[in-house]
């Protein structure tokens, strides 16, 4: 493994993106806002310099949530390029390899130069050079900083891009991630051009009718446990296809349970639609300074930040509940 998140693993990647002609650049599965953020605006950014630059997104991913469909997303491919190994590869906020959607790329072997950019902490270090900076509210301001050094310049769409990136990992700026140098790069997209009511309306409003109906229905199905410390809902396949509802829409239902009293734990348990995938799927979110869910998501075989964190699950419904609650009662 390379270097890990301080300033000589900064230096090695710059370099690393100086004297590199063809890149291909990767983010995780089902990738939010920060994931496509930070990918379309580092393609930009080194197709600005001359640099041959392809952003992966498996064919299966698409369509995109529609809130981040408005992202510019050049060198774009959906099939991994003949000259892979002759690319360095580069993981925008990616904790773990695994949770890329490609097998050719889950390696070790030493082959193609790894670089690791991401700001999760319980990153697992998997690159030849890990850049990896906990502090950072976002990917997106990694990539942001990078492009300071780089001497390239924010263009609008590049600055819509890392706003996305910066808006939706800090919860519009509300999340305990948002220190000042989220609003100094707020501050300086904006001066660039960047239309911040615009990119409000994109993610958060417009919002489809099977979207609102998805919601309902989680709000309705809204159980508590051990006093309200652990509150939790849970969507169906059923609810999905009553709803017109695809995946993406259940994005944001888990913050309305963490704004309720007496939370410590919120958590969406959905079942997955893709055939192949483990049945369900967990979103978890803290708002007791007590507890950490990436060690939760961790144990249940996922990652992520001690405040939002998920894993996939094989577990049934009764189960899994017994599993939040014993991990919560450990931290508790």
């Amino acid at each position: 493994m390379g270097a890990n998140g301080s300033a000589s693993a900064r230096e090695q990647v710059l370099q690393a993106l100086r004297e590199g002609d063809r890149f291909l650049l990767v983010t995780h599965e089902r990738p939010d806002g920060d994931a496509v953020g930070s990918l379309a605006a580092m393609q930009q950014a080194l197709a600005s310099l001359g640099k041959d630059a392809a952003a992966f997104i498996a064919a299966d991913e698409f369509p995109l949530p529609y809130e981040y469909r408005f992202i510019e997303l050049g060198g774009l491919v959906t099939e991994l390029p003949g000259d892979l190994c002759q690319r360095t590869i580069v993981f925008l906020d990616c904790g773990n390899i695994d949770r890329t959607p490609v097998e050719m790329l889950r390696r070790e072997d030493g082959g193609a130069l790894i670089l690791n950019i991401d700001h999760h902490h319980d990153n697992t270090r998997f690159g030849t050079i890990d850049f990896v900076n906990p502090h950072a509210s976002c990917t997106a301001e990694m990539v942001w900083d990078l492009m300071h050094a780089l001497g390239v310049p924010v263009t609008r769409t590049i600055g819509e891009a890392l706003y996305v990136g910066l808006v939706t990992d800090t919860g519009r700026f509300m999340y305990e991630n948002t220190g000042p140098r989220a609003h100094e790069m707020a501050a300086e997209l904006l001066r660039s051009g960047v239309d911040a009511h615009g990119v409000y309306r994109h993610l958060y409003e417009g919002i489809p009718q099977g979207k609102l109906e998805l919601l309902a229905r989680g709000l309705t199905n809204v159980r508590r446990y051990d006093g309200g410390l652990l509150t939790l809902t849970h969507l169906t396949r059923e609810d999905y296809r009553s709803a017109g509802a695809d995946e993406s829409y259940s994005e944001g239902v888990v913050d309305h349970l963490r704004s309720v009293a007496g939370t410590a734990v919120a958590g969406l348990v959905r079942e997955q639609l893709s055939d192949g995938a483990p049945k369900r799927r967990v979103s978890l979110r803290a708002t007791d300074d007590r507890i950490d869910v990436s060690q939760i998501a961790r144990a249940g075989g996922g990652g992520g930040h001690r405040r939002a964190a998920g894993f996939s699950t094989e577990l049934e419904l009764n189960d899994l509940v017994a599993f939040l609650r014993a991990q919560l009662a450990e931290q508790l």
